[in-house]
């Protein structure tokens, strides 16, 4: 069994290349891979070379880096974990949806499969986490409905907002603050500007159009 530190490594690279495909289809380059963990290009090339033989991912020279299926099933299984405690967090000790990510990051890596399994079926079996973010099952199957990234939504789409981001927290805040929540319906008037819930036109902050997902 590889050591502690080492498996945490190659969840947070699976966990990576998992996010990558989630919400689009193009697949991710090493050196894409590289800027998301913030780490020099040599060290994610060696890694990728060690989950290659360990079967966790598909890599050519210059080539884009897949998961095989084992890769997915484990990247799943963390994904799983980590969503799960957001999920927990929120509901169970009220944190707000732009403080549970840091905290299931330590987590996810402490509890027992058994805790994860009752937490699960204390709140019922959530297929979604506080962000949308679609909670694989424990078998790793995910269940997403036709999606729309809100910068690509056309002038008068309205839809179910399905996903928000978690990456930048004063975001979410700010999000949280119009009204943007996983649920609301959104329409959009404007580059920039939406309507919720059948309110007023309010404008976004820039960096919200790449953040929110829509239902198509």
């Amino acid at each position: 069994m590889p050591p502690a530190s080492a498996s945490v490594a190659i969840d947070d690279y699976l966990k990576t290349i998992y996010h990558h495909t989630e919400w689009q289809d193009d697949p991710m380059t090493p050196s894409q891979l590289a800027a998301e963990l913030g780490l020099a290009p040599s060290t994610v090339t060696e890694m990728v070379q060690k989950l290659a033989a360990q079967a966790f991912v598909s890599h050519r020279p210059y080539g884009p880096v897949s998961l095989t299926d084992a890769g997915r099933s484990r990247a799943a299984a963390i994904i799983r974990r980590h969503r799960l405690i957001e999920t927990w967090l929120v509901r169970e000790f009220g944190y707000a949806w732009d403080e549970v990510h840091d905290e299931a990051e330590v987590l996810e890596h402490a509890i027992s499969d058994r805790l994860l399994e009752g937490v699960s079926a204390r709140l019922g079996h959530p297929t979604r986490d506080p962000h949308g973010d679609a909670i694989p099952d424990a078998s790793g199957r995910v269940d997403r409905e036709p999606f729309v990234l809100l910068a690509e939504a056309r002038l008068g789409h309205t839809g179910s907002v399905l996903r928000v981001s978690d990456r930048d927290p004063e975001l979410l805040r700010a999000l949280e603050t119009a009204g943007i929540d996983v649920g609301h319906t959104v329409t959009v008037t404007g580059r920039g500007a939406v309507r919720v819930d059948d309110g007023p036109t309010i404008e976004l902050p820039d960096a919200a159009a790449a953040a929110v997902w829509l239902t198509a």
